[in-house]
């Protein structure tokens, strides 16, 4: 399987960088962000498909992401849909690129085993209607990070500013998270997490994932999960699977 990955993942010239660079620092595929930043100038990709169902209908996606450190403290994330299919609320679905995120990031990190991470994050309503909420969101997110052992801990508490939100419902949503991973060998690692998200006037939104990764070598990993809504606010089941890769040395 790592000659039939390698292979694939240099069929463009790009893609083929040095078995011998840094390794790479996946935020896939939880809910969570780690604290940690990429290595500094090592341009990463993060591209996946996401399939989701709700008692609105299926909703599929192809969700990416831009993650570049400048140093061990700071870095940038740009993030979004590459591609969205979702129910139109009038028995059709509406198709386009999904909204934009763009990310400035904070890395405190305390010993060996812990850091505390600080996201400012902004989301341009570049999805077309039927997609996006057609309005602007500002967050700020607050993570730590640590190592228990073979366990490695990511929690987050963030708050977002909506731009667009009902009428006798709050502006600011607050989310939770805490996700768990720990390596089976090798190769293979497994997450579980549980997130949920609150906002007063409207229903709050809670579910568990569970993910498998594989690891060729320390410049890939390929992930695979499901997760499900353990209330009627969030999607019933999602189904994803992606891959996390260096694009580019830029520095």
């Amino acid at each position: 399987m790592k000659t039939l990955l390698s292979a694939a993942v240099c069929l463009l010239p790009l893609f083929c960088l040095a078995e011998d660079g840094p390794p790479i620092t996946p935020y896939r595929p939880s809910v969570s962000s780690p604290a940690q930043l990429p290595a500094a100038g090592q341009l990463e990709l993060e591209l996946g498909g996401l399939s989701s169902k709700s008692d609105d209908g299926r909703r599929n996606s192809l969700p990416y992401a831009l993650k570049l450190g400048f140093n061990e403290q700071w870095g940038i994330v740009l993030g979004g849909e590459a591609y969205v299919s979702a129910p139109d609320g009038s028995g059709g679905h509406a198709r386009g690129i999904g909204d934009t995120l763009f990310v400035l990031k904070r890395a405190f990190v305390l010993d060996e085993a812990s850091a505390l991470g600080l996201e400012l994050g902004a989301k341009a309503p570049t999805a077309m209607d039927g997609i996006g909420s057609g309005r602007a969101d500002y967050s700020l997110n607050g993570i730590y990070s640590r190592d228990m052992g073979s366990v490695h801990m990511d929690a987050n508490l963030n708050a977002t500013r909506l731009g667009a939100y009902d009428a006798g419902s709050g502006r600011v949503q607050t989310g939770l998270s805490a996700s768990f991973s720990s390596p089976v060998n090798e190769q293979w690692g497994v997450t579980g997490e549980w997130s949920g998200t609150r906002r007063s006037g409207a229903a709050s939104t809670a579910q568990v994932l569970v993910a498998f990764s594989y690891s060729p070598s320390k410049r890939l990993t390929v992930d695979v999960g499901a997760a499900h809504g353990l209330n009627s606010a969030s999607p019933n089941w999602a189904f994803f699977s992606g891959v996390v890769l260096p694009l580019a040395q830029l520095w």
